[in-house]
């Protein structure tokens, strides 16, 4: 059988007879095209593309890509620039090209790439740029992905989106190995997501999140996001919290979140709103503008474990037992250079604590190092049960340890923890924001009989 690497290197052959062909010679040996003749592929150039023009190739594009599908073949893209607009995506797309020299950009009329009720969409070696022009309202992204079985995008760069630079509502699949930049909302916003894996991406300079993991109902999500590098996360919409996180789960359960880095966020690296059964851990979070790392609002169940926090307003919250917020183990955390300013206005006790927690948690094995306000604070009023601190390492902080003493709170036991210049106190149990005991470290009994404070080193 006659393939199309055989047939170029025979045609090469025939340079003795005069029967050269130099451009296809060439063109062999470029890397990319190889792989694709090996694969099978059908050339872009065959059909008509044509790389580097500067016109708008969007028809050639739609015939390309229906032929691909239809005949189920890998869709090649020479190095060049190609404009277009508007293009629907088949059932079925394995569309590759150059990595860093096949470019694509968004000519502006509307969307880019849409899919809807696709098998397999695969986007590999490919430069997606949105030029940052506009996107219609019909449009979450530069590439809107609406139920794919099975998605991969691999080793593409996409920037400049009007909107989210990869949207996608219920979708499997990963995406992996890629850079995406300059998204005017999200970098990647996933919905309703079957088991997705987002794993060893850059995402950078967006305008309002990193990479969101969101549920319109609470329910198992299942999205794994690990080892992703993230940076410069702005919240231009504004808000409390809603915008401005590196990696954001909302009502989505069972998400595993680690191995990341990320830094310089308005608001938080990882915040999970009313999600359960979460996992956060091992993760690098560098000057976050609010709490660096949070589990808020309606969950049952969050692990936090061996995270570093360096520079935020708040290290780790695990918080809102007054909405279902409960149940969380916070260990071998390092936590430090935290302040008392913040992106806006906070409630009391304010900015500047290391770890918070409420209730069913165990807090153990963490140290922190200048939280100006509270190493670490437990409960909020009467909304504090069932904690257990205990191991922890507390140095340079205004209050070691606050703890609520509000009537009606639950149990909570203080003990083996080392607590170093505390300014007010290395023990001091509150009414709300305000002291109301003097400081229990250095007392045999605390006094109060759901509260145990035993065995504590302070110096």
């Amino acid at each position: 059988m006659l393939n199309r690497r055989r047939f170029l290197r025979q045609t090469a052959g025939f340079a003795v007879a005069g029967l050269t062909v130099p451009s296809a010679v060439h063109a062999a040996n470029l890397p990319g095209i190889q792989a694709a003749a090996m694969r099978g592929s059908i050339d872009a150039t065959d059909l008509g593309a044509r790389p580097g023009a500067l016109d708008d190739q969007s028809r050639i594009f739609a015939r390309m890509l229906e032929k691909a599908g239809n005949q189920d073949m890998p869709l090649f893209l020479p190095p060049g620039t190609y404009v277009v607009s508007n293009l629907t995506l088949p059932r079925h797309l394995r569309l590759t090209g150059v990595p860093g020299a096949t470019r694509i950009i968004y000519g502006g009329d509307g969307h880019l790439f849409a899919a809807e009720d696709a098998e397999h969409i695969e986007l590999s070696g490919l430069v997606i740029d949105g030029a940052n022009r506009w996107i219609g309202d019909h449009a979450q992204g530069l590439l809107d992905l609406r139920r794919v079985q099975h998605l991969v995008i691999d080793n593409c760069r996409i920037m400049g989106s009007g909107k989210n630079g990869i949207s996608l509502e219920r979708v499997s699949g990963r995406i992996e190995r890629s850079e995406i930049s300059g998204a005017a909302d999200a970098g990647i916003y996933s919905v309703e997501a079957g088991k997705l894996q987002i794993l060893t991406n850059m995402v950078s300079d967006c305008g309002n999140a990193g990479i969101l993991a969101h549920r319109w109902q609470i329910a198992d999500d299942g999205t794994m996001i690990f080892g992703n590098r993230i940076e410069r996360i702005l919240a231009r919409a504004g808000g409390t919290g809603q915008n401005g996180n590196g990696i954001n789960a909302f009502r989505a359960n069972s998400v595993a979140i680690a191995n990341n880095t990320i830094a310089d966020c308005a608001f938080s690296a990882v915040r999970a709103n009313s999600s359960s059964n979460i996992q956060i851990g091992g993760n690098s979070c560098m000057r976050s503008g609010e709490t660096a790392i949070y589990a808020e609002f309606a969950f049952e169940g969050a692990v936090i474990n061996a995270n570093i926090v360096d520079g935020a307003a708040n290290g780790i919250s695990i918080v809102n037992m007054d909405s279902g917020g409960r149940m969380g183990v916070c260990s071998a955390n390092i936590i430090r250079n935290l302040s008392t300013d913040g992106p806006y206005q906070p409630d009391p006790p304010g900015f500047g604590v290391g770890i918070s927690v409420e209730a069913d948690c165990a807090v153990t094995g963490n140290v922190i190092e200048n939280a100006p306000r509270y190493g670490m604070n437990i409960g909020w009023g009467a909304f504090m049960r069932n904690v257990v601190a205990t191991g922890n390492v507390i140095r340079k902080s205004g209050t070691g340890i606050g703890i609520s003493v509000v009537e009606g709170t639950g149990s909570a036991v203080i003990s083996d923890n080392v607590i170093d210049d505390a300014k007010n106190g290395a023990i001091i149990g509150h009414r709300w924001a305000k002291p109301a005991t003097g400081d229990l470290a250095s007392l045999e009994k605390s006094g109060f009989a759901n509260l145990t404070v035993e065995r504590n080193h302070v110096s």
